[in-house]
């Protein structure tokens, strides 16, 4: 078995050094931040992440991670349940005339999922009691140390050099250092080609704020958790212990909105949705709005024209690619990544480390890209809605995708299969291709979806958003 070191403990670095670990590799993590988990109980108030952004946003961990837990992880998954991680199954609150009834598979839609101080808190707690995983804490990775190179013009990564200048040596470095990985300065300093990346701004922005019932219920969902209304979006996202989040978002090239950092004309934009309003009654934990914005698309490839730039160090989770975390695919993504690495290392190329990297360059292509794609795809053309809304015009993409996936989420609300469908689509489960490539459901879509665009308007329109933003 292989030293593996890993960079970054989030929910992607300790989900991979877990699935490694248990298969008897020996791994170390290093984490930059220096604060050390508290009690999950503790987290939301007495945990900082400064290394992550968007800590204390709205998270949401869809059924995919669940299953995924269940599959490869029982016991992390248990100690998230013990914990007071929610148990949520959308099923559970749509009336039965949209459902037909509980179906074989229904249960494949529950999530487990919490505000993310608390649900990192206890992965980090189990990380720290696993065997074979080592996390180190207060340790900066500045660098690779570089190794006899296995290709002619390929450099070798043969471990980490830390900010204060000790020197780790593994069999392979993982990076899960996440949205801001400084893996190309890593790889430029040992003399590697660049990577390949695509990497430009997400477009959003995020206001948020999250609330707490006094009896631990929560608030009823009327809709969807993230619900489109023209020039901008809602998000209403169920956690632990009574707690939930409630999020707006915009375009950063609509100034408008920008007063939604103020809190009461945050709270009167909420309030103007019938589907929504109601997600403000419940005591708030934050004094007013969180703002988050500037937030990449990026993808990153060290494979590029065929051939390696580096070998030694693979990039997983957000430090391979990440997205708006809007449709909250993030955690259950990087830990499909984390799986594949663990697959990857038992057909056994660790000791040819230029086959590893190409092979990782495959396995990545075929089992976690079709979403970033899709997740991207969805992204551009809900941009494209909002921008054209601002402008007073209408958004008119020639993409029969896009098209498609309106229809599918109108006819969602008249036909118990297209509700599964499209269900199966936001939770992870199945792609927008897979759905659609199977003709009973896409004939239903096109025959019951067909109207999408004449469906009347849920919220404010236009006019009336800038009037409540004043």
């Amino acid at each position: 078995m292989a030293h593996i070191v890993v960079v970054g403990a989030g929910i992607g670095g300790l989900s991979s050094a877990l699935l490694l670990a248990a298969d008897g590799h020996d791994v170390t993590v290093l984490e930059r931040d220096g604060t050390a988990p508290v009690p999950p109980e503790d987290a939301w108030d007495a945990w900082e992440r400064k290394g992550v952004n968007q800590f204390r946003l709205l998270h949401y961990f869809l059924p995919r991670f669940r299953l995924e837990l269940e599959r490869h992880l029982p016991g992390l998954l248990g100690e998230l349940h013990a914990a007071g991680a929610l148990r949520w199954n959308p099923f559970d609150g749509i009336p039965e005339e949209m459902t037909g009834g509980r179906r074989p598979g229904d249960d494949d839609h529950e999530s487990v999922t919490g505000r993310r101080p608390v649900m990192e808190a206890v992965i980090a707690r189990y990380a720290d009691e696993a065997g074979g995983v080592t996390v180190r804490r207060g340790v900066g990775v500045t660098g690779l140390v570089p190794g006899p190179g296995t290709t002619t013009g390929v450099p070798h990564a043969a471990g980490v050099c830390t900010a204060t200048g000790e020197q780790i040596t593994a069999d392979l470095v993982v990076d899960a250092s996440g949205r801001r990985s400084a893996l190309p300065g890593w790889l430029a300093d040992i003399g590697a080609r660049p990577p390949y990346e695509e990497m430009a701004d997400s477009g959003f922005v995020y206001y948020g704020r999250h609330f707490r019932s006094p009896d631990g219920s929560l608030p009823a969902a009327f809709g969807p958790p993230l619900q489109p209304y023209g020039s901008y979006s809602v998000l209403a996202l169920p956690a632990d212990h009574g707690t939930w989040g409630v999020g707006l978002i915009a375009s950063a090239k609509d100034p408008a909105v920008r007063r939604a950092k103020d809190l009461d004309r945050w709270e009167q934009v909420v309030r103007s949705s019938p589907l929504h309003a109601h997600w403000l009654d419940g005591e708030p934990l934050e004094d007013g709005v969180t703002v988050m914005a500037k937030i990449e698309d990026r993808l990153r490839r060290i494979v590029v024209d065929g051939s390696p730039v580096v070998t030694g160090v693979l990039p997983v989770a957000d430090s391979w690619a990440c997205t708006n975390p809007s449709v909250g695919r993030g955690a259950s993504i990087g830990l499909l990544h984390a799986i594949a690495l663990r697959d990857l290392l038992r057909e056994g190329p660790i000791d040819d480390p230029r086959a590893l990297a190409e092979r990782w360059d495959e396995v990545t292509a075929s089992t976690v890209e079709p979403w970033y794609r899709s997740t991207l795809a969805f992204d551009e053309h809900r941009l494209g809605e909002m921008e054209a809304e601002i402008a007073g015009g209408r958004y008119e993409p020639d993409d029969p995708a896009w098209e498609l996936g309106h229809a599918l989420q109108d006819a969602a609300s008249r036909d118990p299969d297209c509700l599964r469908a499209m269900l199966d689509v936001a939770n992870l489960l199945r792609t927008p291709e897979e759905v659609l490539a199977d003709a009973p459901t896409l004939e239903k879509v096109i025959e019951l979806g067909a109207g999408w665009r004449d469906e009347p308007a849920l919220g404010p329109s236009r006019q009336e958003l800038l009037a409540l933003l004043g």
